[in-house]
């Protein structure tokens, strides 16, 4: 156990460099995303809530130490992606992501479903060339951003943490390759494509091959720079056989009654 001032000096750095980093955000906001600002429907939020069980879960921190140098999704997001994971044993399918860029957070969720000792698969799908389907609804985003990445990346990552269930489906999803994913059920759906249209399609796909109790994840959601898939999630809203969260981490949450 470590000493008070090691302990002490880990906190209040820790403290410094995260309140840093939101004071950094929130400067910023207006100028960058001002359009957001003046809509009325954007502020920093700041809960008051404490609870960081990621901090002492050794495993996830494990895996994390793994792919966090390859994922955007931070630590907060993907705890949540592990920790739904193990919510959600009891509902039999598959694991579909789409929007892997360099394959962080696609390869924390293989990781935990093979320390469930799950072997259902993780479908993991890009086009490895960016963003795709932009649209007017998507200030910020253009077509082919986020194309610093590459599916041997990806690969790469998923030999270094040694898994076998995972499957690359590259092309724009569900057009090119939805079909190798069709046969499969699904527990969880880990959207992240930031753009209206993609999430719309995506969406669609994988609504009707969803277990009931099972859910999809919008990694976007809430964000100033992606209000096509905040509007996308909004709009699921009132519908008998779903039920929508705002978590705020930036995750939408759409759980299947």
């Amino acid at each position: 156990m470590e000493g008070p001032t090691r302990f002490y000096a880990r906190y209040y750095g820790g403290l410094l460099r995260r309140s840093g980093f939101s004071l950094a955000k929130g400067l910023a906001l207006p100028l960058v995303r001002g359009e957001a600002v003046r809509s009325g429907a954007h502020a920093m939020a700041y809960p008051i809530s404490t609870y960081a069980p990621w901090q002492a879960d050794s495993e996830f921190q494990r895996v994390y130490r793994s792919v966090k140098a390859n994922t955007l999704v931070d630590v907060w997001r993907c705890h949540e992606l592990w920790s739904l994971l193990g919510e959600l044993t009891d509902i039999h399918g598959a694991v579909l992501e789409v929007g892997v860029w360099r394959g962080g957070s696609g390869a924390l969720m293989a990781a935990r479903l093979a320390g469930l000792g799950i072997d259902d698969r993780v479908f993991l799908c890009d086009t490895w060339e960016g963003v795709v389907n932009t649209g007017p609804d998507d200030i910020y985003y253009h077509d082919g951003k986020h194309d610093d990445t590459s599916r041997e990346i990806v690969e790469a990552l998923v030999r270094r943490l040694g898994l076998t269930n995972v499957e690359l489906l590259q092309g724009v999803f569900p057009d090119d390759t939805g079909t190798e994913v069709a046969a499969d059920a699904l527990r969880l759906v880990h959207v992240d494509v930031d753009v209206y249209r993609s999430a719309k399609d995506v969406f669609e796909w994988a609504w009707p091959r969803l277990r009931p109790g099972g859910m999809a994840v919008f990694d976007d959601y809430g964000f100033p720079a992606c209000p096509g898939v905040t509007r996308f999630v909004d709009e699921q809203r009132g519908r008998a056989d779903r039920l929508v969260i705002h978590n705020l981490n930036g995750h939408g949450i759409v759980v299947k009654r």
